[in-house]
């Protein structure tokens, strides 16, 4: 017989504790067991690495010695905090930090042996590249058949655009057809304010790895991903590509208005900027009664207009407690200084404290998608170069204190220079 269904606020009850962040730890982590190899710099590689990182996968990031992953010196306005960038704090979470040079024979091999023990291997070097140094796929998969081998890049593996070429996420955002339909009509596209193409195309290579390792349950063998940025920021670009295939004519650019909703727009309050639309003909009556618009298609029409000095004369707040009981939708333009408060976020996870023990008290962005039963977390913030060289090549690779000297003499593997970004903060024991 079928249990009867839950009362009032069942649901939220439930939700509110199968999803409680202090629940997290005593529950299992879906990744656990996968074992992921990352060779990359900046964005694109180090977040693919991280999405699988939080939900239990173990990421060995292997560096450059003694300086590492450029990402480490792209401080924010010039800012580190304990002689670390903020943006590399948030991308490489979880990970296990080794300081390795693959140029070396001896180098590619300490590689191939940690391969053999892999599960997945990420990397987001110009297309070729680890082939070129004798630790790409083609390389891997004889010492093991079952990797799943994700190569991240600007432009792909093959084919005319991707030889030799570099990309970064500017240039993706224009390639791709991003940046075109940015914007306001009279004025020059736009570059959106954050990496969206690294993060995108991150998002889309760690789904096609997930994809990779449930065809391998069936096979038992791994494959290579072939991911490109650019590709993958077309993929996002909604109705863009088949309307200029069907019509002949490129998308315009709209700036805050949505020209598939109207009306659905940004637009100044007295103390800040709110985002307000309908998006069917039951928020679309409320809305025109609210702007004083007696033809609900008349509101459609001159809305931007209307919606402009209706919001310049409110507050923010005036204008959403307007939509909630109107029955449209409005929402309040938020910063980051906003999130990092907001009680909300806080108590489902989403911005979390970490108590790192190298760096102290840490708050972190949780993972976004929350699993009931097998929940991501963040258990520690990233680390300087080279900080689990001992706990990788000494416990893993089982190599003795003595073959790890002879090597850090060659500076095969190493750690961090003297530099913020890439050491411990001034004052650490381990400075």
């Amino acid at each position: 017989m079928p249990s009867d269904p839950p009362g009032p606020g069942g649901f939220r009850a439930f939700a509110s504790l199968a999803f409680d962040p202090a629940a997290i730890g005593g529950k299992p982590e879906a990744l656990a067991g996968i074992r992921v190899l990352e060779v990359a710099t900046r964005i694109f590689g180090p977040a693919t690495a991280d999405y699988l990182g939080v939900f239990g996968a173990e990421v060995i990031k292997v560096e450059l010695p003694f300086r590492g992953d450029l990402m480490r010196y792209v401080a924010p306005e010039g800012f580190f905090w304990k002689d670390v960038s903020p943006a590399f704090l948030a991308l490489n979470r979880n990970k296990l930090h080794v300081g390795l040079d693959l140029h070396p024979a001896e180098g590619k091999e300490l590689f191939l042996r940690l391969a053999e023990r892999s599960d997945v291997v990420v990397e987001n070097l110009r297309a070729g590249t680890m082939d070129e140094w004798g630790v790409g796929y083609l390389q891997l998969r004889e010492r093991n058949p079952r990797i799943v081998y994700a190569a991240n890049s600007g432009f792909g593996q093959w084919g005319p655009f991707s030889a030799g070429r570099a990309s970064y996420d500017a240039t993706a955002q224009a390639v791709s057809g991003f940046s075109a339909i940015t914007g306001f009509p009279d004025q020059p596209p736009l570059k959106a304010g954050f990496w969206v193409g690294d993060y995108t195309a991150a998002l889309m290579s760690a789904t096609a790895i997930l994809a990779a390792l449930a065809a391998r349950r069936k096979t038992g063998e791994g494959q290579m991903i072939d991911l490109s940025q650019a590709e993958a920021m077309i993929r996002t670009l909604d109705w863009t590509w088949p309307y200029a295939g069907l019509t002949g004519k490129d998308r315009a650019r709209n700036g805050n208005v949505d020209p598939s909703f109207p009306p659905s727009g940004i637009y100044r309050c007295r103390d800040g900027f709110v985002a307000v639309s309908a998006r069917d003909e039951d928020e679309l009556i409320p809305l025109a009664h609210a702007l004083g618009a007696t033809d609900p298609e008349e509101s459609r029409i001159a809305a931007p207009a209307l919606l402009e000095a209706f919001c310049a004369s409110r507050t923010v707040d005036e204008v959403v407690r307007g939509a909630e009981d109107g029955g449209f939708s409005a929402a309040p333009v938020r910063g980051g200084k906003h999130h990092y408060r907001d009680p909300h976020l806080r108590a489902r996870g989403t911005v979390c404290p970490v108590d790192d023990p190298l760096y102290g008290r840490v708050d972190e962005y949780g993972p976004a998608p929350k699993l009931s039963e097998s929940p991501g977390r963040v258990k520690w913030s990233a680390k300087p170069v080279g900080w689990h060289n001992e706990w990788v090549f000494g416990g893993l690779l089982e190599m003795t204190a003595m073959e790890m000297k002879a090597l850090e003499r060659k500076k095969v593997i190493g750690k961090w220079a003297d530099v913020p970004g890439a050491r411990p903060p001034k004052g650490s024991t381990a400075a």
